[in-house]
């Protein structure tokens, strides 16, 4: 995929001009309250409040309810392939994983620490990218504050553990993907074009990013 057609996808699926074959669908509106408690189990490893200490699990907290939703969809469908995840998710109903996804939607995300030495290199990639290498800014996605797009699923990862998203972009480099709709197609192309050096800045520069609001979800637009 050309970086041309990796920039114009990312444009029309920010602009919501693309639908995600495999997306929850929005008209499911997920309940926080009756969330709180199916979400119980997800504390062990994520944190009651959807901060995890262990940083090979990613923060939940303040992450888009429909975004929560559509990657437990995956994980039950083993389209996002993971055994102890799916363990959990087959479990559970459309409506159930919408509620999980409400409930951690309302808390707050603890702020994280990008290591200053890979700063200038993390920032040039988040808000300019590198055209030499086809790698297009990261905040055309994500949000200059690393909150993404609720509209076009695009995740919030702002605060984010750099290690999980380090492993991610590894992930995506050696050709994992998350489905095979034009959303799930995307990082995975952006990805290959970064550097081990590239990896890790960007991913301890989106660490750094924070939030002082928890991320409205798309269903509440």
């Amino acid at each position: 995929m050309s970086f041309r057609r990796v920039v114009a996808l990312a444009g029309l699926l920010a602009a919501g001009s693309i639908q995600a074959e495999t997306a929850a669908p929005h008209a499911v509106a997920g309940d926080a309250k009756a969330g709180e408690a199916k979400a119980a189990a997800c504390g062990a490893c994520h944190g009651s409040d959807g901060n995890s200490t262990d940083k090979q699990y990613p923060k939940l907290a303040g992450q888009q309810a429909d975004y929560i939703a559509r990657q437990l969809a995956l994980f039950k469908s083993s389209a996002r392939n993971n055994p102890i995840m799916l363990g959990f998710a087959s479990t559970l109903s459309d409506q159930d994983m919408h509620d999980v996804g409400a409930f951690f939607a309302t808390k707050q995300a603890t702020p994280g620490n990008g290591d200053q030495a890979l700063k200038a290199r993390g920032e040039q990639l988040w808000r300019s990218g590198d055209v030499k290498r086809g790698v297009p800014a990261c905040m055309s996605c994500h949000g200059p504050s690393g909150r993404g797009n609720p509209g076009s699923g695009y995740p919030q990862i702002a605060g984010q553990w750099t290690d999980y998203v380090v492993v991610k972009l590894k992930d995506w480099q050696n050709g994992t993907t998350w489905g095979e709709d034009d959303r799930a197609k995307i990082m995975p192309e952006i990805a290959k074009r970064l550097s081990e050096q590239d990896v890790n800045a960007v991913a301890s520069y989106a660490e750094g990013l924070h939030t002082s609001k928890p991320v409205a979800t798309a269903s509440a637009q």
